[in-house]
């Protein structure tokens, strides 16, 4: 097992144990099965990154605190001392660089895709807005059905309730900076 793995688990068992709920009623709030919630808890399941937004929208707690926890008022990152969430296959790599800060209200990621990746994310019940900027390559933001293309140095921003899709459309590698503002 992973130390994020369990991390990850210890998270959603510790938020379940705030709520005072059960993995059912957990597994009704996420819209992620009892099973599928009970191996992540136990370490025995490293969930995918859309698994982790549903279990953040559903328990209301902030994308990042599945990540990494620090109580620092000041934290120097190393972006090479980060270990990434992957999602599709390793062709994208979420990396928490600042995590949620109750006071602030944001998570600070940073994204890498792979060429050619292509990532829907769920419509987000709490979040308020995404912030992207693009730091290198091009990225297509699809949002609520229409195009955006970003190149180096372009930023866009929406609401989180909004469908959208992260996608490279290139042979090159992206890489963006995603802020989240939650509700």
């Amino acid at each position: 097992m992973q130390f994020e793995t369990l991390q990850i688990g210890a998270t959603i068992r510790r938020r379940r144990n705030e709520m005072k709920i059960s993995l059912d009623t957990a597994a009704a709030l996420t819209g992620v099965s009892k099973a599928m919630l009970g191996q992540i808890e136990r370490g025995e399941s490293n969930p995918t990154v859309a698994i982790l937004w549903k279990i953040s929208n559903g328990l209301k707690v902030p994308f990042s605190s599945f990540l990494s926890e620090t109580d620092n008022d000041q934290a120097l990152i190393h972006l090479d001392d980060l270990i990434p969430v992957e999602e599709e296959g390793g062709g994208m790599l979420v990396y928490s660089i600042f995590p949620f800060n109750p006071i602030s209200g944001l998570d600070y990621l940073n994204i890498v895709m792979k060429p050619f990746c292509s990532h829907d994310s769920m419509p987000h019940a709490n979040v308020a807005t995404e912030y992207i900027v693009v730091i290198k390559g091009t990225l297509r933001m699809t949002i609520d059905g229409k195009d955006y293309i970003l190149k180096e140095n372009n930023a866009i921003s929406f609401r989180g309730f909004l469908s959208h899709t992260y996608a490279n459309p290139t042979d090159k590698e992206t890489i963006f900076q995603n802020v989240i503002k939650y509700i």
